[in-house]
């Protein structure tokens, strides 16, 4: 398994809420404890709300409000590197509100802000996440109109028809969560991994066994 799929499953197997040894992670990974340590470590860097630590487990935390920042200037690189990505996207909105956001963080700087390296956005695009971008404002706009889509992966290509329920958001990494009517199940794929997209003129309602109330539940007889 790709590192970068790794760091995605573990991420998935944290967001229960409950205490999680590396040791266990490790068995149901195929990979060694120290293997889950790095990863651990290296999510926990970038940002990820993980808690814990070495020989007692590892939990994921869900931040719900966003209290006043003392940033650090590397905190700050990160934060310019992000929005200059969002706005390299093809989501007319999603850009506004980087754009409106970054505005509002130039307005509270410290006046010496300049030692940031200023707040322009003439970063370079952070490979195949920002491609990913391209492909939010169809998706948000199919999951609240309740729209079809037919969706084709770049490592699997084979066309499938998916009701879009849901998208998440792991650092880096968006997965869309939705009913795969080709595969009749559940599919979480990676939004950056989407190779095409078409949304469909058909539209769907909730049916018992292919909504998210159906999903968490079968998640959680399996925990």
């Amino acid at each position: 398994m790709p590192r970068s799929d790794r760091l995605v499953e573990m991420i998935r197997i944290l967001r229960d809420g409950r205490l999680h040894r590396a040791e266990d992670m490790a068995e149901r990974l195929g990979v060694s404890a120290r293997t889950v340590y790095r990863d651990m470590d290296r999510l926990i860097a970038s940002g990820v709300p993980i808690e814990g630590r070495r020989g007692l487990g590892y939990r994921a935390t869900a931040a719900v409000t966003l209290p006043p920042l003392n940033l650090t200037m590397t905190e700050l690189e990160a934060l310019h590197l992000g929005l200059a990505a969002v706005t390299r996207a093809e989501d007319a909105e999603l850009r506004a509100a980087a754009l409106s956001l970054s505005g509002r963080i130039d307005a509270v700087l410290p006046e010496d802000r300049d030692r940031a390296g200023g707040w322009s956005f003439a970063t370079p695009p952070l490979g195949d996440a920002v491609t990913g971008f391209r492909h939010m404002g169809s998706l948000r706009a199919a999951i609240r109109a309740r729209q079809k889509l037919q969706v084709t992966m770049r490592d699997a290509p084979v066309t499938q028809v998916l009701r879009p329920l849901r998208l998440d958001y792991w650092g880096r990494v968006w997965t869309l969560t939705g009913w795969n009517e080709t595969t009749r199940d559940f599919a979480e794929l990676r939004v950056d991994r989407i190779a095409a997209l078409k949304v469909l003129p058909q539209l769907f309602v909730d049916e018992p066994g292919r909504m998210l109330a159906d999903l968490e539940a079968a998640r959680g007889a399996r925990a």
